[in-house]
């Protein structure tokens, strides 16, 4: 059998990931030979100009290393302004912004905004939260060609506003946060941490100190040897939403699973995974810099954390029901039936909303804080609260 060969950087990406791979040798060695993987994986994605996420690698469509729902159909953001034009409409559209976290290449944000205007029911604000300045202006340019008229209405934050009034929404933000590696080694559970060996980076097996990240093993299966990730960095970052929203709701559509399918005796590797130009990689270490490591969401955590921080959940469901239910087909039969738009819609749905494409392994949980008005178009259809 043939070995699959995959694409080789170009120099200068190459020449970038070196650069990286010796800032993070210099990194671990300070740190005394060792960091924990949920380190790695920061520097690995977010150091300033070497970083997966704020280097100038392409790392969306085609180009890139994966493609996104915005990208795949016009339509997916046109129909989560269902749920955020219900949501407006409660507060006031005077009163009330949006906040898109990690807006990737703006195609969500311009979805969004084209298909508020539609509906006459516009923001105060559209904020952006994003970190990465190549990924800022490439937000900026798809925005001034997309909806050029509106781009006044849209701003860019470095951290999360306080009293914010409104929606949050964030499509594929927790998968990219760090995560914690343990392992059940040697009858007791360890951090999985990287150390530098004669080859390269290696993992390393270390007690935890932690007791938070040693209390959240606890759902864990027993199984000699099971290894998987914890979410600690993402939980906080639900619990600082939390503390954001004065009045309103957050909505994340994201890939995983609650708790019980997630810790699976069957899953005993866990399900960290690495994108590389449309291949899927199982090595962490693979091209530091070039490559995107992810991992799936608990969203059994992400409950948790949500309800300690005085959200109400508004729901659970997978993201086919939350399209069908906000309507994505009602606004695929706008176009003519018999045209080639519709029949490229009809096959990007499909892949959106079908169980053996997206429609069943990313989910939209929503939280709310302030809201008593009827629940929001994506959310009425079925409701999978009861397994988190």
């Amino acid at each position: 059998m043939n070995q699959l060969q995959l694409p080789v950087p170009s120099s200068d990406a190459l020449n970038a990931s070196q650069a990286l791979c010796q800032h993070i040798a210099e990194t671990i060695d300070a740190h005394g030979g060792w960091i924990s993987f949920a380190d790695f994986m920061r520097l690995a994605m977010y150091t300033p100009a070497l970083g997966y996420y704020s280097g100038g690698a392409t790392k969306f469509g085609g180009a890139g290393d994966f493609v996104t729902a915005p990208e795949i159909s016009p339509f997916f953001g046109a129909t989560v302004a269902a749920t955020l034009a219900h949501v407006l409409d409660e507060i006031g559209h005077n009163s009330a912004s949006i906040l898109e976290v990690g807006a990737g290449t703006g195609q969500l944000a311009a979805q969004i905004l084209q298909e508020l205007e539609r509906r006459n029911a516009l923001p105060l604000h559209y904020a952006i939260l994003e970190l990465s300045g190549q990924l800022r202006e490439r937000q900026r340019q798809t925005l001034l060609t997309l909806v050029p008229h509106l781009i006044a209405r849209v701003q860019w934050l470095d951290a999360l506003p306080e009293d914010f009034v409104g929606v949050i929404i964030g499509n594929e933000v927790l998968d990219a946060m760090p995560c914690e590696l343990v392992q059940l080694a040697d009858g007791q559970w360890q951090q999985r941490g990287v150390m530098v060996s004669e080859h390269g980076f290696a993992m390393q097996n270390r007690p935890i100190q932690s007791a938070q990240l040693a209390a959240a093993c606890e759902p864990l299966p027993t199984i000699p040897n099971y290894t998987s990730e914890i979410h600690l960095e993402a939980q906080g970052f639900i619990a600082a939403l939390g503390q954001s929203l004065l009045r309103g709701m957050i909505i994340l559509i994201d890939y995983g699973f609650p708790q019980r399918e997630y810790y699976h005796p069957e899953r005993s590797m866990g399900t960290l995974i690495g994108h590389y130009r449309h291949h899927t990689i199982h090595d962490p270490f693979f091209y530091p810099g070039l490559t995107d490591i992810t991992c799936h969401v608990d969203f059994t955590a992400m409950y948790t954390a949500a309800e300690g921080s005085g959200l109400s959940l508004e729901g659970y469901t997978t993201q086919a029901s939350y399209l069908l239910d906000a309507g994505i087909l009602d606004l695929a039969q706008q176009l003519p039936t018999t045209s080639i738009d519709y029949m490229k819609s009809a096959a990007a749905i499909q892949k959106l909303t079908t169980h053996a494409e997206m429609g069943e392994i990313f989910k939209v949980i929503a939280f709310s804080k302030g809201l008593t008005g009827d629940t929001a178009p994506g959310l009425r259809g079925r409701d999978r609260s009861g397994e988190l």
